[in-house]
């Protein structure tokens, strides 16, 4: 209070009411009319029901139009029980060699300066520029019957292509950044100190990893797990190009859903389609925990 008061009677009358009317302006910036107020956030409520509540109820609405037992029954389906294996197959696999390649290249690129770590950091970014659909042509020239390598992996009989290897390179592909991207800025913040410290005390690089680095970036390792997982089960484009929709066999879920719609079996289409939207909730919820925990995480380490 003291140090306001000499403030106030240092400052020239012309200082004091320029502050005053930069204060004045940021309450203003800060503070729009009740009626802006109401209809912004009536905009993003409607937008918000239209384009997400509202598709989210029609899924559980038509997997459950002809009652709980046909509900089962479509889950229940030889099919059905396929795909979901297959997908949860293909998505520990690719979160699996996602995580090992996040925390190798987070590591690597937030602790140590070499040539080329721009060009790294642009080819993690790579699979979102390109269309999942491209990522799955790029494996067919590849691995393909004409592909380069189609030839030797005939000759040795080696399946890529149309069964779970092709499957799995595919979304791994896809779903690589996700890991590295939340890791990275987090272990930027955090700096090397810590590690440094360690080193100087005696200990080994995986002693630091284990018992310094991996405990300071746990949530962020389950954040970017979660959405690499998310996106490995709902993965389509890339999927449709390299499974060869082999009913029983290589049809994950997100293809199976099409398949089934178009047939007009729509309850068994909107079964599936609900338990991809149940991903989506527990996916969504998990997400606003973790990002709480890294909050609160970053908070600790700013004090």
């Amino acid at each position: 209070m003291t140090m306001q008061i000499a403030d106030s009677v240092s400052l020239s009358p012309s200082e004091a009411k320029a502050r005053a009317h930069a204060a004045a302006a940021r309450d203003n910036l800060r503070t729009e009319p009740r009626a802006v107020r109401i209809v912004i956030i009536a905009l993003a409520m409607i937008f918000l029901s239209v384009f997400v509540v509202l598709p989210l109820v029609v899924v559980f609405a038509q997997a459950l139009s002809k009652g709980f037992l046909a509900y089962l029954s479509a889950l229940a389906d030889p099919e059905a029980l396929s795909a979901i294996r297959l997908t949860l197959l293909v998505a520990a696999i690719s979160v699996g060699l996602n995580l090992v390649f996040g925390l190798v290249a987070s590591w690597a690129i937030t602790k140590f300066e070499f040539p080329g770590k721009t060009f790294l950091i642009t080819l993690i970014d790579l699979p979102f520029s390109v269309s999942p659909v491209i990522s799955g042509l790029v494996f067919v020239l590849l691995f393909g019957a004409q592909g380069y390598f189609g030839g030797w992996l005939r000759d040795h009989d080696i399946q890529i292509l149309f069964a779970v290897p092709g499957i799995a390179l595919a979304t791994t592909f896809v779903t690589f950044p996700f890991v590295a991207r939340a890791l990275i800025p987090l272990m930027q913040e955090q700096g090397t100190q810590e590690e440094e410290a360690a080193i100087s005390l005696g200990a080994s690089g995986l002693q630091t990893f284990f018992r310094v680095t991996l405990p300071n970036i746990k949530w962020g390792v389950l954040y970017g797990v979660l959405l690499c997982n998310a996106r490995a089960m709902g993965e389509f484009g890339a999927v449709s190009v390299v499974s060869g929709h082999i009913r029983g066999e290589t049809n994950t879920m997100p293809l199976l859903v099409e398949i089934l719609y178009n047939e007009y079996q729509f309850v068994a289409a909107f079964a599936i389609a609900s338990l991809l939207a149940m991903l989506a909730l527990i996916t969504l919820i998990a997400k606003t925990v973790l990002e709480r925990h890294l909050d609160e995480g970053q908070d600790g380490n700013d004090h």
